[in-house]
């Protein structure tokens, strides 16, 4: 087996990911996410089923604006229906009207659901595998045929699973795909079987897991190892009743561990890996999982005893990988070291001069951290926030301006709502006073906001909001918990966010406005730090 081979990797975050119980992604939610999966280099991102809802087709229309770096988008569907011609099938229309170069689409490998649930007879159901793929490659399309129930179709009848696997061969699919759809196979099952079908196509094969028995990292690994080139999966194994195989797991364990390549891009890369993680669950509304391996907070967490003496002698002893590599850091809970060594290291990412010599600033940057996430902050991802707060803490900050008033009114006539934003911003000696109307209460907030300090500051027209999500921060409290508001914003170049907590939703709303705007004056007006970073 030729370790250094290239394993394609198949996100399906936003398509599978998203049918997980109490997930839900708004457009603009799956275009950044999209956005961060290029980045990190993720080579196929499977967005949505164009044929299934008009929200689909919507996210549709807008991925064909989006300037990415080297991801190709993938439209997921089914064969066609059963005694239909392939060009009468809307599912099959939808994902050429999608306008994507590459579709995915699952047909039926266990003949238990051919006759049971499609009512259908096994022949028709080859047919409908065979035609499907050929029309979408008939339309310039390049097609990975997910083989649906494939391993317990294999281990009920193996003549006939295999008979469709050779349909989608012989049709011209690019891959194919072995699905573990209920999640019940255990890893020597996935070797085996996978070996066998490796070794009798040749068309390339790929693994689809689901973590029904807790297995789906393992049986994914184990598919490689036994021959497949693909791998599909989710960001935090976000999926259907138990999840789907976990990327962030997956991904480092095949290159650091294995040796495959997984992208395009280096093994660098992988320092982006908790970012992305802790950004994935931040839009699904999920609290991040400590205990998740290489990118959860307690991943490299030490306390206390014989473990916490050996880890600072010699890191490996109970660190399977220095945390770096993936972007996590170590937690030592029982002593001040680790958290000094995270700010030291934020601070030099910050470009801050900030070092073990400022113990002073050090210990009070960590302590306002603690006391902000004891609140409900999640500062994981909010460098906004974050760099503020270093820029204070080490006398650097350089106040712009000063909030000195807001209000928010709304008012309903004939069924139409009016909502008046009124804000007055103070600039060394001078206020002014602005009134704008928006469409929701948060954008007359924005606006107002915006339009008050462009008296003093045009270039904040530049900035603009890309993300706008909000989550409770305790549900323990229920209508009367504080939420917590987490904005994205960019200036054409940089990206950053902020993040804002309070029971009142305007109000976390403005805190998190204010700083997003505040970092960009920072960065851009303050001779301390701007063009230093």
């Amino acid at each position: 087996m030729d370790k250094s081979r290239y394993i394609e990797i198949f996100d399906t975050t936003l398509r599978d990911g998203s049918q997980s119980k109490d997930v839900y992604f708004s457009l603009q939610d799956k275009l950044r996410i999209i956005a961060k999966l290029d980045d990190f280099g993720i080579p196929l991102i499977e967005v949505g089923w164009p044929g299934s809802n008009p929200k689909d087709r919507e996210l549709f229309n807008h991925v064909k604006n989006l300037s990415l770096k080297q991801a190709k988008i993938v439209a997921f569907g089914s064969t066609r229906k059963a005694n239909i011609r392939s060009d009468k099938d809307q599912n099959l229309n939808a994902i050429i009207d999608s306008d994507v170069s590459i579709a995915a689409i699952f047909g039926k490998a266990w003949d238990l659901h051919v006759t049971a649930i499609l009512k259908t007879s096994l022949e028709e159901n080859l047919s409908m595998v065979s035609d499907s793929i050929e029309y979408l490659r008939q339309h310039g399309l390049e097609v990975i045929f997910d083989a649906e129930h494939f391993f317990d179709g294999y281990k009920e009848n193996r003549e006939y699973a295999f008979k469709v696997l050779k349909a989608a061969e012989e049709a011209g699919a690019r891959t194919i795909v072995l699905c573990d759809t209920n999640g019940g196979c255990l890893p020597h099952e996935v070797y085996e079987i996978t070996k066998q079908v490796v070794e009798k196509l040749k068309t390339p094969i790929g693994l689809h897991c689901h973590n029904d028995s807790g297995n789906a990292v393992a049986n994914s690994i184990q598919g490689v190892l036994a021959g497949a080139s693909h791998v599909q999966g989710t960001i935090n194994g976000i999926g259907e009743r138990c999840g789907n195989a976990d990327l962030c797991q997956i991904i480092p364990n095949l290159e650091l561990k294995l040796g495959f390549r997984t992208s395009s891009q280096g093994v660098e890369r992988l320092r982006k890996l908790v970012a992305l993680s802790r950004y994935v669950y931040e839009l699904a509304h999920l609290p991040p999982n400590p205990y998740q391996p290489f990118v959860g907070k307690n991943a490299f967490a030490h306390k206390g005893g014989v473990h916490v003496d050996a880890v600072l002698k010699v890191p490996r002893s109970y660190e399977h990988i220095p945390p770096e590599l993936v972007g996590n850091q170590r937690q030592i809970s029982t002593s001040e070291l680790s958290g000094k060594a995270n700010i030291i290291a934020k601070a030099r990412e910050f470009g801050l001069p900030l070092d073990e010599s400022k113990i002073d600033i050090i210990r009070e940057v960590l302590n306002h951290i603690k006391e902000m996430e004891y609140k409900g902050y999640h500062l994981e991802n909010a460098d906004g926030t974050l760099y503020l707060i270093f820029l204070k803490k080490m006398g650097l900050y350089k106040k712009f301006f000063e909030l000195k008033y807001a209000r928010m009114t709304s008012e309903t006539h004939d069924g139409s709502f009016v909502v008046d934003g009124a804000v007055k911003i103070r600039v060394d000696d001078k206020e002014v006073y602005v009134i704008a109307e928006g469409n929701g209460p948060v954008h007359a907030e924005d606006l107002a906001l915006r339009k008050a300090l462009r008296e003093f500051f045009p270039e904040i027209e530049r900035v603009q909001l890309l993300n706008y999500n909000v989550s409770i921060a305790d549900i323990s409290a229920g209508t009367a918990s504080a939420v917590r508001v987490f904005i994205e914003f960019t200036d054409g170049k940089d990206t950053w966010i902020t993040v804002g907590v309070s029971t009142n939703i305007l109000e976390a709303s403005k805190e998190a406005l204010i700083d997003g705007y505040d970092y960009f004056l920072q960065k851009t007006r303050n001779p301390a730090v701007a063009h230093k970073q």
